[in-house]
């Protein structure tokens, strides 16, 4: 019987892939290889702003580079703002989302309390209506003070307040760019995505997404979220902090030191195989449960 996994990887592209791209890819599509399951590929380009022209086609090339497959189509969110848009009128229309006006400036001079994503909470200013004068600058979603907790496959029961730890979150911005957290909800349940593997650094916007699915009626997929790669001042791997980029004319060595930071005992000879044949160890010999339940490990204890 086929199985009823469907994984997702969903890189951005606001510059090409790095070591700890890399590692989330392999986490998830090895999840997904082992148990039979489809392996669908997404690229996050709805932040038009901030995306790098060739990017994209760099992350394809690389990806197919170091031997990855993905079933069906590349899908593509800077094509799917008419969904987004139709999630966020049904939203509208429930009442769970208000115009905001607020400015960054009045956010910050009036927040009571950081974020627990780094940012600060929003302090429901304009919850209950705007002030004559005022227009909206940004829509958001309304949240309660219910604990949104679930059970990550690596890092156990994870649980946050969204009204005390985010606020009222925002799905259309002020620039009139869906946010994030709108798109990729929509997405995932388009693309029926049962399992979500992907890098502890996104932990903190899990349970606002997993809001947004009970408020939209999706079903919830399962979450597990890998250690972050992180450089030798703690940082975690990234274009900020210079992160080099993948040698797709050496992969093989590269997927080795992937599957060893995430616990598994690739053998040293692999390094000189070829990039089919590291894939051909790996999923005979993968265990998801070897995988360490950090969510951050420096790089450089890596052999």
């Amino acid at each position: 019987m086929k199985s009823q996994y469907r994984g997702r990887f969903a890189p951005s592209p606001t510059g090409p892939l790095h070591f700890g791209s890399l590692v989330a890819a392999v986490g998830s599509y090895l999840d997904a290889r082992t148990q039979g399951g489809e392996w669908l590929l997404r690229l996050e380009d709805v932040d038009t702003p901030r995306i790098v022209p060739g990017a994209a086609e760099q992350i394809l090339a690389t990806l197919a580079a170091f031997g990855f497959e993905w079933d069906g189509p590349v899908l593509w969110q800077s094509q799917r703002f008419e969904a987004y848009a139709e999630a966020l009128a049904r939203l509208q229309l429930a009442g769970l989302v208000y115009g905001c006006a607020c400015s960054r400036k009045e956010i910050a001079d009036s927040a009571r309390r950081p974020a627990i994503d780094g940012g600060l909470a929003y302090p429901g200013t304009c919850r209950n209506g705007l002030s004559d004068g005022r227009l909206a600058r940004a829509w958001r979603l309304r949240v309660d003070d219910r604990a949104i907790s679930f059970i990550d496959r690596l890092q156990g029961r994870l649980a946050q307040q969204l009204e005390s730890d985010v606020g009222d979150f925002v799905l259309r911005r002020a620039d009139g760019l869906f946010a994030y957290q709108l798109a990729v909800a929509v997405d995932d349940d388009f693309q029926g995505i049962s399992d979500i593997v992907r890098g502890a650094d996104l932990l903190a916007s899990t349970p606002r997404q997993i809001w947004l699915q009970r408020c939209l009626g999706f079903t919830e997929p399962r979450y597990a979220h890998l250690p972050v790669v992180s450089n030798a001042a703690g940082e975690k791997l990234s274009k900020q902090t210079r992160a080099p980029r993948l040698n797709i004319s050496d992969a093989a060595p590269e997927l080795v030191r992937a599957l060893q930071f995430l616990g598994q005992p690739a053998p040293a000879e692999l390094v000189r195989a070829k990039a089919r044949d590291v894939w051909a160890w790996a999923i005979e010999n993968w265990r998801f449960a070897a995988i360490p339940r950090v969510a951050t490990i420096p790089w450089a204890i890596l052999p």
